[in-house]
């Protein structure tokens, strides 16, 4: 399949149910007015270097910040110590800002702002505020919505905030610590209260899976406010986690579930995480739909797969694109290969690392 066309027909289907969903919101209109615009400008650059050879992805993921005021139960990042209490690691922030920029002339059109929490580099998110050109998703545990940045989030739409949660409050703080759904509660509040897009980012686990799929679930995040909903397959810190991955079975029933739940929220955009990898003909990640950059500068095939042979704090995104490690993924079939869970890649570490280097 051509998966150029095919990652941009869908970012243009998503623009269009964006744009319906903010019927009664005008400046929210104005804004993905513009945006459906700025992406098919995106779109015909991708197109350009695909026929050139250079295949660009639509999408990347920047872990911004290596430090986090939350303890997470589980959390992937503090267990493979690439997150902590205190910032130790993270690009400058002019250096981000020329990877934005890069990022804007190769013609991607998102860039999703992880961590660590986002929100401890308002520096950083200052420089995607000045890239209008990218959609700029900001993962958040949603806890540091003070002042300032709620009106930086009123003043660039392209901003978007994702609060993070685990279904409903008891859920969310057995995971994230007590009140923690409270004070998400109070930040869509306040972000409902100015007319700003923003959306929830489910974990989807073997627990929770139908819970979080309900009709009445999503029927409540909609009647708060949320405009987007990402349902994220859980992915394990270690073997002796306390949640675990859906199954097959299960996989199968809750993605049935969201199918339905399109049809019934038609004005609430529910993207689920890795999504159909049958259909784009795997995993998304070394650069064939994304890549991950590093708090450290690090370019990783996925979050999830923490191996790197490109440092971008001297490298180039393109310098990543075509980088030894991301070629041999996307040409040696391991992106399609059947896996348990919800990321190709997680727990090869050992085999990622012995493409490294490799003639």
């Amino acid at each position: 399949m051509d998966l150029t066309n095919y990652l941009s027909d869908h970012i243009d289907r998503l623009l269009r149910r964006a744009l319906k969903a903010a019927w009664q919101n005008p400046r929210e209109g104005a804004f993905l007015l513009r945006q459906a615009r700025t992406q098919k400008q995106a779109a015909e650059k991708r197109c350009r270097r695909q026929r050139a050879g250079t295949p660009v992805p639509a999408f990347l993921i920047a872990s911004i910040a290596s430090a986090c005021n939350l303890h997470c139960i589980g959390c992937y990042a503090r267990a493979e110590g690439v997150c902590g209490t205190e910032e130790t690691q993270s690009l400058s922030t002019e250096r981000w800002s020329e990877l934005f920029q890069e990022a804007t002339e190769m013609g991607i059109s998102f860039i999703l702002l992880a961590g660590g929490e986002p929100l401890t580099r308002m520096d950083v998110l200052q420089s995607a505020a000045q890239v209008p050109q990218v959609i700029f998703p900001v993962l958040t545990n949603g806890t540091l919505f003070d002042t300032a940045a709620l009106q930086l989030f009123d003043k660039y739409r392209h901003l978007v905030p994702i609060c993070s949660i685990e279904g409903g409050a008891e859920e969310t703080d057995a995971r994230r610590g007590t009140d923690t759904y409270g004070q998400i509660e109070q930040t869509w509040r306040e972000l409902h209260a100015r007319g700003i897009l923003f959306g929830a980012s489910i974990t989807v686990t073997a627990e929770n899976c139908m819970e979080v799929t309900d009709e009445a679930f999503v029927g409540d995040l909609r009647a708060k406010g949320c405009g987007i909903a990402f349902f994220v397959e859980y992915v394990p810190a270690d073997a002796n986690a306390v949640l675990h991955t859906p199954d097959d079975v299960q996989r199968e029933a809750y993605t049935t579930r969201l199918e339905a739940l399109k049809t019934r929220f038609k004005d609430l955009i529910l993207i689920a995480f890795p999504g159909d990898e049958v259909e784009t003909g795997g995993c998304l990640a070394a650069g064939r739909g994304f890549f991950h950059i590093n708090a450290a500068g690090g370019a990783e095939p996925c979050p999830f797969a923490p191996v790197s042979d490109v440092d971008l704090r001297t490298g180039s995104l393109e310098d990543a694109l075509r980088s030894p490690l991301f070629e041999d993924l996307r040409r040696n079939g391991k992106l399609a290969m059947p896996h348990a869970g919800g990321c190709a890649l997680f727990g090869k570490k050992a085999e990622l690392e012995s493409l490294v280097g490799k003639e």
